[in-house]
């Protein structure tokens, strides 16, 4: 568990400059130089995330139950990772009305994501894992709608073409993950 929460603290801290020390961010990467910002803060974001997938693989060899969720909590999960996957297309599909509405879908995606693998996983490590990208994502979505409004950022408004596109997109790519890539990565298969 030591190397899961480690991990977290790596990746998510890296994740978390802008919210909590933007100054500092800005007076680094003038320091440094953009390139090697993005260095530094690429290798620290891949080491952190190394350790979250090893830290959550040795928790999940001893797992510690906290609680037992309902069978209907799994089909909850799945309906809320395919809103999941249509927000994360979301960021991608240029003039979809998806990103125009949320202005940052990515994020919200994550915290859409985390918020159903708690609700269809009790036990500790998953609690831990799923529990500390829900608390990031809910502080970065803030931190981000606030300095869109401090910047007057304006979102132009989507197309009904390219909503209709991220939605389909990702409705595919959620049930291509659940059916087999989630098997293959993760070793849980959540309709098999």
């Amino acid at each position: 568990m030591a190397y899961l929460i480690f991990g977290l603290f790596v990746f998510l801290g890296v994740h978390s400059v802008r919210i909590f020390a933007d100054d500092w961010r800005t007076q680094a990467k003038a320091r440094m130089g953009e390139q090697a910002f993005k260095g530094a803060y690429s290798v620290l974001s891949l080491m952190g995330f190394g350790l979250v997938i090893w830290g959550f693989g040795m928790a999940r060899e001893t797992p510690v139950l906290l609680w037992l969720p309902p069978v209907g909590m799994r089909h909850a999960a799945a309906l809320f990772n395919v809103l999941a996957f249509v927000l994360l297309v979301a960021a991608y599909v240029p003039g979809n009305a998806i990103k125009a509405r949320v202005h940052h879908p990515m994020v919200l995606g994550v915290k859409t994501w985390a918020f159903a693998h708690l609700l269809a996983n009790g036990n500790l490590a998953h609690m831990v894992l799923f529990g500390a990208f829900l608390a990031w994502a809910v502080l970065d979505f803030i931190s981000l709608r606030r300095r869109d409004r401090a910047q007057g950022i304006q979102y132009p408004a989507g197309t009904l073409s390219a909503t209709m596109l991220t939605v389909l997109l990702g409705v595919v790519l959620a049930a291509v993950f659940a059916l087999w890539v989630h098997g293959l990565l993760m070793g849980v298969k959540p309709f098999g």
